[in-house]
């Protein structure tokens, strides 16, 4: 019975080799022109760096496309869904297969079936390559380019309470005591919260305990008044540790390390809504390649004489963009609290599939 569900062997392996083909063609061009863009903006940035040349932008091309095939995948087979249906629909081909007695879900059937292989070796690719390398791209941008430090040692934008002070770092490199944090600042607050000081130093080394500033420069709040002074220790109660539970790239690391990450966190009293939100989002973002053929269905049917198939066309890819845009704000909406971050990042899904199976059953079916 399951099997009943496809058509004929043969039907099923040209459809699905015309969405192949069709979703690689419609990748390779927006991958292609989107990195063209993104190279001519970033260029400058690269090539300003002293001793960076053609090796050095090669390498950033090398690390940006696989972001841009993983976030656009999803995209390119919404499109190559709406191409592979109307022109099916313009051959007659579709005709064809309904007056054999195949139903829309049977004409669907190994277009869903390619787009769900397709989000699982999506799936993998993130797992596998795009997480380092967002974690590679991340730590060199952090250097503006210079020299690239080791992924493993190096993370930006730390943010870490001392008590009711804040010590943050825009880099922090090694690990453990060879720990060196770059561009420190260290807010000293009131009990009401309020900044009364502020010290930035360029470096600050772990002095176990504490942070050791060197070259600090302080500026009085009270008194507007800037001064220089001698290398102190700051923030005592903030170790390597802490900071290496805080710092956590969602985007640079694979699912099973990001759940751990999350489970520290937890385990230090920390808030973790945000990066449980990206955690789920992981499975359901490469998923929704899977939703694409049910969203795009729409285009397939109808008389091509009718003048309907450009309709049809535009409203599959209206439903696809339209789950794409209520991903991203259910997404937004789970990071500041509003919603479960399951919710987030399921709810889009099961509801655009609801949309979708209940648009093609009442007009096809």
């Amino acid at each position: 019975m399951l099997l009943d569900f496809f058509p004929s062997a043969a039907l099923t392996k040209y459809l699905a080799r015309l969405f192949v083909v069709r979703i690689a063609a419609v990748l390779v061009m927006l991958v292609l022109i989107l990195q063209m863009l993104d190279l001519l903006s970033e260029s400058g940035k690269i090539l300003a760096v002293p001793g960076n040349g053609q090796a050095q932008l090669l390498h950033y091309v090398s690390m940006r496309v696989p972001q841009l095939i993983a976030r656009f995948l999803p995209y390119s087979v919404l499109l190559a869904t709406i191409l592979t249906l109307v022109t099916l629909n313009q051959n007659s081909e579709v005709v064809s297969m309904k007056a054999a007695g195949m139903s829309a879900h049977q004409v669907l059937a190994p277009l869903m079936l390619t787009a769900a292989a397709i989000a699982l070796v999506n799936f993998a690719f993130n797992e596998r390559i795009v997480t380092r390398a967002s974690a590679s791209l991340k730590a060199w941008q952090a250097v503006d380019y210079a020299k690239i430090p080791p992924v493993s040692q190096v993370r930006t934008n730390v943010y870490l309470r001392d008590g009711n002070n804040i010590l943050s770092a825009a880099r922090l490199s090694g690990t453990g005591a060879r720990a060196v944090m770059d561009d420190v600042t260290y807010f000293e607050r009131d009990a009401n919260a309020m900044v009364v000081r502020q010290t930035r130093s360029p470096h600050a080394t772990f002095a176990n305990p504490g942070w050791k500033l060197d070259a600090p420069v302080s500026f009085t709040v009270a008194t507007a008044q800037r001064a220089p002074l001698a290398p102190e220790v700051v923030a005592r109660g903030v170790t390597p540790a802490q900071v290496a539970i805080s710092a956590v790239d969602a985007d640079g690391e694979d699912f099973m390390t990001l759940r751990a990450s999350i489970a520290a966190m937890k385990a230090a009293g920390r808030r973790t809504a945000e990066l449980e939100g990206k955690l789920w989002h992981k499975l359901s973002g490469p998923l929704s390649a899977a939703l694409m053929p049910l969203l795009g269905a729409v285009a397939a049917f109808g008389l091509a004489r009718s003048g309907q198939v450009l309709i049809r066309a535009v409203i599959g890819m209206a439903l696809g963009f339209a789950y794409f845009v209520v991903d991203n704000a259910a997404l937004a909406m789970g990071n500041f609290g509003a919603y479960p971050p399951i919710v987030a990042a399921w709810a889009p899904f099961v509801l655009f599939a609801l949309i979708g199976e209940t648009v093609l059953i009442r007009t096809e079916e």
